[in-house]
């Protein structure tokens, strides 16, 4: 199936590990052109060579933190116009309705307002265009919140609120806005909070893979399957796909 992403200009943020990294690839798969953004230099040049190993696609990046409301404006100076804008970068900590003001304050400054502030900022060009896809990966706690992910529920639960209200209007001006919820995800932050939650609950960090074997096929998702995802919702084969979440987790979400 061609999903016709030849030369796309591609924008991911946190696109240096994790599941940012998986689509920024998938999508280099595809023929698009990629602009990373992440905190550490270090990190997007190491996954920009990983990516050119298998795609000989252009790769530009940038190492700027979305938190800060200048770097966005920065970052559409230097980026100009794009087609698709994967909204990934932010980590909300784990925690309960104990954790300190500031603790809530940063990680909704990323991942929150900082998917807000992209997504307000690049939809100016994609108006006057009368294009564009923004995609926004929250997670499946924010449709099954739990009192130990208090933060980072609410939060999800807030950028799937944004997503269907501003995929509502935005259609009108050829925009198409949806958001991917993955469940458990094979990630490096995975298994540094499961191996939290380990030692919370057992005193045993080394138990962290426990809880995996009772979800549905056994195990957590690959990043590979979240980013093909993401990849189609992107194309033009999706295009009548908007102002939606979209789970990914086997199901698990319902049990």
């Amino acid at each position: 199936m061609d999903l016709h992403l030849q030369g796309k200009e591609v924008l991911v943020t946190g696109g240096s590990r994790g599941i940012g990294l998986a689509v920024a690839k998938a999508f280099a798969l595809e023929g698009a052109n990629l602009h990373l953004v992440s905190r550490s230099k270090e990190n997007l040049q190491l996954a920009a060579a990983e990516i050119q190993a298998v795609a000989g696609v252009e790769i530009s990046t940038y190492p700027y933190d979305l938190s800060i409301s200048a770097n966005v404006d920065a970052l559409v100076e230097e980026c100009g116009d794009i087609d698709i804008l994967i909204n990934n970068a932010g980590a909300v900590p784990v925690g309960d309705i104990t954790m300190s003001e500031s603790a809530w304050r940063e990680g909704w400054d990323l991942k929150i307002f900082g998917y807000i502030n992209m997504a307000r900022a690049f939809c100016r060009s994609m108006e006057k265009r009368r294009s564009g896809v923004i995609i926004n990966i929250a997670g499946a706690a924010g449709e099954r919140p739990g009192y130990g992910f208090l933060a980072g529920a609410a939060g999800n639960a807030a950028i799937m609120a944004f997503t269907r209200g501003l995929g509502s209007r935005s259609i009108d001006n050829g925009i198409r806005v949806l958001a991917v919820n993955p469940g458990r995800t094979v990630t490096a932050r995975m298994e540094s909070m499961l191996k939290a939650e380990a030692e919370r609950l057992h005193g045993d960090s080394s138990r962290w893979s426990e809880p995996l074997s009772g979800l549905p096929l056994g195990r957590a998702a690959k990043p590979e399957e979240v980013a093909d995802l993401v990849v189609f919702l992107s194309s033009d084969r999706a295009a009548y796909i908007n102002a939606t979440v979209i789970t990914i987790d086997g199901g698990a979400t319902l049990r």
